[in-house]
């Protein structure tokens, strides 16, 4: 019987919580046969042989202790007494050819993934809530996500809280303008970024890179790997590719959004009037003709003058 190498990964993968990256495989691969090397060694090796000392004195049979009384059930039985002490050797090099027998010298990463295939497909096909899933560190077994209630309610967590849309967007801008100041995010977005940072920082999917070489030294913010194993990505290549603005782009404008002077009619569009910002008073009203007062006489008919 050949080789089975899917077993073999199944079995390791089954043994270890952590991420199992390829050159872990294959390092595994390397240790099984340098220890069998060894092994060949010390059984090709002979036994040295003690020859047995000669002596013309006679030799006194040694006097058997008498037995010292314990309460110890594990206590092992004193020597000479009724019980014999068996020593029992288990075999611990299993003979299966399935797992053993014809191991190769050299696995590729090919032949790895081929088998990690396989295994992904029989767990799909299956159906018994296991997935096999692919990160940046490596492979590893998970639970189907329709069991994540089940989980939560064994480990007493509560359910998870969804990212607002504030912070969904602050993170794209993270993910694909990296590493981006707070004040870049800003300004893509038009509004605060302050509160979507510091959640996206309490949740782990954003970090700290460092701080931009520009005045005031701002900080620099950047995806972490668990942003990538939040979204089933293995790289940030494989984020999909922007349909609205290039980078290069987006440079650009951000550079003119920076530097770009307050808006004017012109650049708006309307027309460039300038118009006064107060009333001017009225002017007074002149005439050529002369102004006569006219006196008016209080007079009552049928008076005499």
């Amino acid at each position: 019987m050949a080789f089975n190498l899917k077993k073999v990964l199944k079995a390791l993968l089954l043994s270890s919580s952590q991420p199992l990256a390829i050159k872990d495989i294959q390092a595994a691969f390397t240790r099984f046969h340098e220890q069998a090397a060894s092994l060949q060694l010390d059984a090709d090796e002979p036994s040295a042989v003690v020859p047995p000392v000669i002596s013309d004195e006679p030799t006194a049979a040694p006097e058997s202790a008498p037995p010292v009384a314990t309460d110890d059930p594990t206590a092992p039985a004193p020597a000479g007494s009724a019980e014999e002490v068996t020593e029992i050797i288990v075999d611990t090099t299993p003979n299966d050819p399935d797992l053993y027998g014809d191991v190769p010298s050299l696995i590729t990463a090919t032949q790895i993934r081929e088998a990690m295939d396989q295994i992904s497909a029989d767990l799909r096909a299956a159906d018994d809530g296991l997935l096999l899933i692919e990160g940046t560190a490596g492979f590893r077994l998970v639970t189907h996500p329709r069991f994540a209630r089940w989980i939560r309610i064994l480990r007493q967590e509560p359910p998870p809280v969804k990212l607002s849309q504030s912070a969904i967007e602050t993170l794209a801008v993270v993910a694909y303008r990296q590493p981006v100041t707070r004040g870049e995010i800003e300004t893509i977005r038009g509004v605060s970024a302050e509160a979507g940072i510091n959640k996206l920082l309490e949740r782990e999917l954003v970090y700290i890179v460092g701080r931009a070489d520009a005045p005031g030294r701002p900080i620099q913010y950047g995806t972490t790997d668990q942003f990538l194993e939040f979204i089933g990505i293995k790289s940030l290549d494989e984020l999909p590719a922007s349909d609205v603005l290039s980078s290069r782009q987006i440079d650009e404008w951000l550079k003119t959004s920076t530097n770009s002077h307050p808006p004017t009619d012109t650049d708006m569009g309307l027309a460039d009037e300038q118009l006064p910002l107060e009333a001017a008073a009225p002017a007074p009203v002149t005439s050529d003709e002369p102004v006569t007062e006219a006196a008016s006489v209080d007079s009552t008919p049928g008076t005499p003058t």
